[in-house]
C-alpha cells in the first residue's frame, strides 16, 4: 500500500511511603501487591494523569500515615494484559483503574470488584457530584461497580495550523474533504495523518467514528447486544473499505504500523510538523502540553470533530471515545484495604487540589458545574469546547476495545489491524467478528 515517505520519529521519584514505578511497555510491575499485604495498592498509568494522581496519593499519604496507599504506574498496553492476569489470580491491586463497559462486566460477573451501592448510599454526596451519562458506564446490570477519576476523554481530531498554512489547506469538514486534502500534504512532503499503529487501539477511532458517521450509534449497539451477523451491517463493510482507501490513498505516515502511541511519538509526529492531523483522545492535549508546551501556546494547535460523511445516518454531533477512567474496589482485599480505597474514593478523587490539578493539565472534569473552573484555566478554549462536545453529543460511545468482552475486543482489534495493513478484506473481518458474537 501506498505511504507518504517520511520516516517516524520514535521518540521517579519516590516520595515517604509511595512507591512509583514509572512503567514502560515490559514493566514486570510491582512486587507483593496482593490482598494479603497490609496497605491498599494503586496501579495507574503513566503520561497525561500522572501530574494528577501522584500528588493526590502524596498529599493523602501524609494525612493518613496509617494505611498509605502503594502506587505504581504502567504503560497503557503493558496495563491491559497484566491487571487482567493479577486479578484472574487474585493479585490484583485495591484500586483497580478501568474503563467500565464489557471488561468491568467480566470482572463483575467473576466476581472480582465491589458493589459501591452501600457506599453511594452513605454518601450521596459523591453520586451527585458527577455528570450522570458519565457516572452510568461504572454502572453494570443497574449497580454501581466504578467511579469515575479521570478527565472525560472524547476523541478529537487534531490539526497543525502552521503546516494547514503552509499548503493552503482548511480543516475538513467532510469525509470527501479529508481525502481530498491527501494528495495535498503528500505532495508537499508532509503525512496527512500521523497513527500509532503499533499499539493496535488507536486503529479503532477511525473505525468507530466512520461506523457512526455512515450508520449511526445504533450499529454498534446491535454488536453490543449480538445480534446475529451484526459486523457484517453495510455501515461496518463501509467504514473499513473507507479506511483502506485512505491507506491507499497515502493518509498515514510511513511506517505508522511500527509507530507506538504509548509513547507520545504519534503526538510528536504532528506537533513536529512531520504530519498534518492526529485522530486521537482528549488526554494526548494533556500529553502535548507536558511534552510540546511552546506548540501548545503557540496558538498552531487546531482541533474539530470527526467529519460528516455525505450521505450517512449519524449525527455529526455524536462523539466515541473514554467518558473517564474509572476506579474499582476489589472485591478480594482485605475490609481495611477496602475501608482505606473507599474513603480515597470519597475524600480524596475531586477534592480542590485533585480537580484545579486536573484542569491545569488541560483535562476536563466529568462532574456537575465544572463550567466556571474551565472558564478560568489558561486553556479555556479547548476544554470548553471538548466540555461542550461531551455534554452535548447526542451520542458518547464508549471505546469499543473496552465496551465489549475482552475476548471480543482483543479479536477486534487484532483483525482490524490487519485491515490497516491489506492483509484481509472487509468481508472477511465481518465473518470473523461475526464468529465471536455473545462471546
Amino acid at each position: 500500500m501506498k505511504n507518504s515517505k517520511l520516516s517516524r520519529i520514535v521518540a521517579a521519584a519516590s516520595a515517604m511511603t509511595l512507591t512509583l514505578t514509572l512503567g514502560a511497555c515490559g514493566t514486570s510491575g510491582p512486587q507483593d501487591t496482593t490482598a494479603s499485604t497490609g496497605s491498599p495498592t494503586f496501579w495507574a498509568l503513566t503520561g497525561a494523569n500522572e501530574s494528577i494522581i501522584k500528588p493526590s496519593i502524596e498529599s493523602w499519604n501524609e494525612e493518613h500515615s496509617d494505611a498509605p496507599i502503594k502506587l505504581d504506574f504502567f504503560a497503557n498496553d503493558a496495563y491491559k494484559t497484566k491487571v487482567r492476569t493479577a486479578i484472574g489470580a487474585g493479585e490484583g491491586p485495591t484500586l483497580i483503574h478501568g474503563w467500565g463497559g464489557g471488561v468491568l462486566k467480566s470482572y463483575v460477573d467473576e466476581g472480582h470488584v465491589m458493589d459501591l451501592t452501600e457506599f453511594l448510599e452513605e454518601n450521596p454526596e459523591v453520586k451527585e457530584r458527577y455528570i450522570p451519562a458519565v457516572l452510568e458506564n461504572g454502572v453494570i446490570d443497574g449497580t454501581s461497580y466504578a467511579l469515575p477519576y479521570t478527565g472525560m476523554q472524547p476523541v478529537v481530531l487534531y490539526y497543525n495550523k502552521e503546516v494547514f498554512d503552509q499548503v493552503g489547506a482548511e480543516p475538513p469538514q467532510t469525509w470527501d474533504e479529508l481525502m481530498d486534502l491527501v494528495p495535498k500534504f503528500n505532495e508537499a512532503g508532509i503525512a496527512p495523518f500521523s497513527l500509532g499503529g503499533q499499539s493496535k487501539w488507536p486503529n479503532l477511532m477511525w473505525f468507530s467514528y466512520l461506523v457512526d458517521r455512515v450508520g449511526g450509534p445504533e450499529v454498534f449497539q446491535a454488536i453490543l447486544d449480538g445480534e446475529e451477523e451484526a459486523w457484517s451491517d453495510p455501515a461496518v463493510l463501509e467504514a473499513l473499505t473507507k479506511i483502506q482507501e485512505l491507506v491507499d490513498a497515502g493518509g498515514f505516515v510511513n511506517g505508522f504500523s511500527s509507530v507506538a502511541a504509548d509513547g507520545g511519538a504519534d503526538a510528536a509526529l504532528m506537533y513536529t510538523g512531520k504530519a498534518a492531523m492526529l485522530l486521537q483522545g482528549g488526554w494526548v492535549y494533556q500529553t502535548m502540553k507536558n511534552d510540546a508546551p511552546d506548540f501548545v501556546s503557540s496558538g498552531n494547535l487546531g482541533y474539530l470533530n470527526f467529519p460528516e460523511v455525505e450521505g450517512g445516518k449519524g449525527d455529526p454531533e455524536n462523539i466515541v471515545g473514554n467518558p473517564s477512567n474509572f476506579l474499582a474496589v476489589s472485591e478480594t482485599a482485605t475490609e481495611e484495604q477496602k475501608d482505606a480505597a473507599l474513603e480515597y474514593l470519597k475524600d480524596g478523587v475531586y477534592n480542590e487540589e485533585y480537580t484545579q490539578n486536573l484542569v491545569a493539565s488541560g483535562a476536563i472534569p466529568p462532574t456537575v458545574g465544572a463550567e466556571d473552573l474551565l472558564a478560568e484555566s489558561e486553556d479555556k478554549d479547548f476544554l470548553t469546547q471538548l466540555y461542550g462536545m461531551a455534554t452535548g453529543a447526542p451520542s458518547f460511545q464508549l471505546s469499543w476495545d473496552q465496551a465489549l468482552s475482552p475476548e471480543e475486543g482483543s479479536a477486534m482489534l487484532a483483525n482490524l489491524d490487519r485491515i490497516f495493513l491489506g492483509e484481509i478484506t472487509p468481508e472477511q473481518f465481518a465473518e470473523t467478528m461475526n464468529g465471536t458474537l455473545g462471546k
